[in-house]
């Protein structure tokens, strides 16, 4: 008979290969992302989240106090299936009638575990891990010349008032006059609208928004406004 201390030995042992052999054919979502959008703006704040991985059914995201914030399941074709990409918009309210301090605290800073199950009954894993370095928004000018425009913005390295004291690090800035969109480094200040698009644009007012992009990914919007004739 096998002696009791060897026997919980090889069972231990059991245990330890059949977890590395699930860890090792677990999988991963590509991208995970839970990240802060703040309109300086209309002054309203919202958390968004971006996944994506091949063939899940479902998934669940978890905070950093264990409490479970996001559950979704495909049904029929879709578990069949599987899904692919998810990305969803929480509820911005203003801050003006939602304080920010109980908004953020809805959403604590740390890691977000999300766990989910392929179609193929395999468990598919990431975290995304949340800041509350929220960037100021920039201040922002438009130039409309004969057959150009430029929008122009200053530098951003601090946080609006009233929010967490955070070290805010751009990572770049966002530039968008529906639907014309750029992305640019964080060293830029400046963007040249293509000759193409202001022509056209009708006479009249155009949007725009700037986004200040934290290295956290959180991001924050000012618009602004230049009129063609």
């Amino acid at each position: 008979m096998r002696h009791p201390r060897a026997l919980h030995a090889a069972v231990l042992a059991g245990l330890i290969a059949a977890g590395s052999a699930a860890a090792a054919h677990a999988a991963k979502f590509s991208i995970a992302r839970i990240y802060i959008e703040y309109n300086s703006s209309a002054n309203d704040l919202g958390f968004h989240v971006s996944i994506d991985g091949e063939d899940w059914k479902s998934l669940r995201i978890v905070n950093p106090a264990g409490v479970t914030v996001f559950d979704v399941a495909g049904r029929a074709a879709y578990a069949e299936l599987g899904l692919t990409e998810l990305f969803f918009e929480g509820a911005e309210p203003s801050l003006d009638d939602f304080p920010l301090q109980q908004l953020l605290s809805r959403f604590p800073e740390g890691r977000y575990n999300i766990v989910g199950q392929t179609v193929g009954g395999r468990s598919i894993t990431a975290t995304a891990t949340l800041s509350h370095a929220v960037p100021e928004g920039p201040a922002v000018s438009a130039e409309v010349g004969d057959d150009d425009v430029v929008i122009r913005w200053q530098p951003v390295s601090s946080v609006p008032d009233g929010f967490p004291n955070r070290r805010i690090q751009i990572a770049g800035y966002q530039v968008l006059v529906d639907p014309f969109a750029v992305t640019l480094p964080a060293s830029a200040t400046q963007v040249t609208l293509p000759e193409e698009f202001v022509e056209s644009l009708a006479p009249g007012d155009h949007p725009f928004e700037v986004l200040a992009i934290d290295a956290s990914g959180n991001q924050t919007i000012t618009e602004g406004t230049f009129t063609t004739r």
